[in-house]
């Protein structure tokens, strides 16, 4: 008889040691030990947790923007790297499965980060690494974009593990693409975003596109939000205007959805904190009974999703035959181009 996973699941939410990646990291790893502490199997952080998330672009000109940028790129991480390892150490230490988000600074070039959520089983290996498909709005002066090949599912001992970070949770065909491959648990990790539109509700958006993932495809969602709090504003805050977007309350929220789309767990507003809640991936079997969006309840004869898994290569390097029959370098140096494009890599 099939029986599928149960466990405690945590949501993370906190604010990073703003552009201090050393102290970030171990900030994580603290927590990663206490949800561990609490029962929890599978622990969720925020959107580029490593090591901050870029408010001055909502603040401040491009021109004035740029130095913070500068900031940001130096205190992003290589993947593989001493960070993701001391990442992957903790979690195998206290056996939990990790999702964190990070700002991946490309190896390549001195002037690309991507916006990246690290995909760790609980025995320490990086199964994968997601870079987020496109930047929102004025994100775009950050991250470049990434590409199809991280839009994977992964097994592990929670069952069939998935996420997308913040904006990309309206993104329905990238969701469809997850819950296709069999996604069980979706990881939705976000930023507080007080600097959005005024009648922009950001907790409410939040729950809303949880919820609504969850509902249509009958899996659970941990949320992961970061805090913003008065050490950040302190630091970005450059006028009485950018001070007064950044103080803006109901700005952040993490919790825990079931399949039916309700609330799981507490839930947190604002504050740092961290919640629990436990998952019975069973309870999944019979509401998809009525709607199997990826099974009987669509018509695949009439839509057809493709996606293309092909990494973005930035360069591809032919050579002769002289050069090839000389140790495969073409091949080594294509490779070396862009390892993490690689189709056999975790990306």
């Amino acid at each position: 008889m099939t029986d599928y996973p149960r466990f405690r699941a945590a949501a993370v939410q906190a604010a990073p040691e703003f552009l201090d990646t050393a102290a970030t990291v171990a900030k994580a790893c603290r927590l990663i030990e206490e949800a561990s502490a609490g029962g929890a199997k599978l622990v969720a952080f925020p959107e580029v947790f490593v090591s901050a998330y870029p408010y001055w672009n909502w603040t401040m000109t491009p021109i004035e923007g740029g130095p913070w940028f500068e900031k940001l790129f130096r205190s992003a991480i290589e993947i593989p790297g001493p960070e993701c390892a001391a990442l992957c150490a903790a979690a195998r230490t206290a056996e939990i499965n990790v999702v964190i988000g990070v700002n991946e600074r490309d190896p390549h070039s001195m002037g690309t980060l991507y916006n990246s959520v690290l995909f760790i089983s609980d025995q320490g290996e990086l199964l994968g690494v997601h870079r987020k498909l496109v930047p929102t709005w004025a994100e775009k002066l950050t991250w470049g974009g990434g590409d199809g090949s991280s839009l994977r599912v992964y097994d592990t001992s929670v069952g069939r593990l998935g996420g997308l970070a913040c904006g990309e949770n309206t993104n329905t065909l990238a969701r469809f693409s997850l819950l296709a491959q069999g996604e069980q648990v979706h990881v939705a990790n976000y930023i507080a975003l007080p600097v959005a539109p005024p009648d922009y509700d950001m907790v409410e958006a939040i729950k809303l596109r949880a919820a609504a993932h969850s509902f249509e495809g009958k899996v659970f969602t941990v949320v992961a939000c970061s805090a913003i709090t008065p050490e950040i504003i302190s630091t970005v805050a450059h006028n009485d205007a950018a001070r007064a977007l950044l103080e803006r309350p109901n700005s952040a929220f993490s919790g825990i959805f079931g399949p039916d789309g309700r609330l799981i767990s507490e839930p947190i507003v604002d504050v740092e904190g961290m919640v629990f809640a436990d998952i019975d991936i069973n309870k999944s079997i019979q509401p998809k009974q009525m709607h199997d969006i990826v099974g009987h309840y669509n018509r695949f004869d009439i839509f057809e999703l493709t996606v293309n898994r092909h990494g973005n290569r930035n360069i591809h390097l032919s050579e002769g035959p002289a050069a090839q029959s000389a140790g495969n370098c073409a091949d080594q140096a294509h490779f070396r181009a862009n390892p993490m494009n690689d189709e056999n890599s975790h990306h």
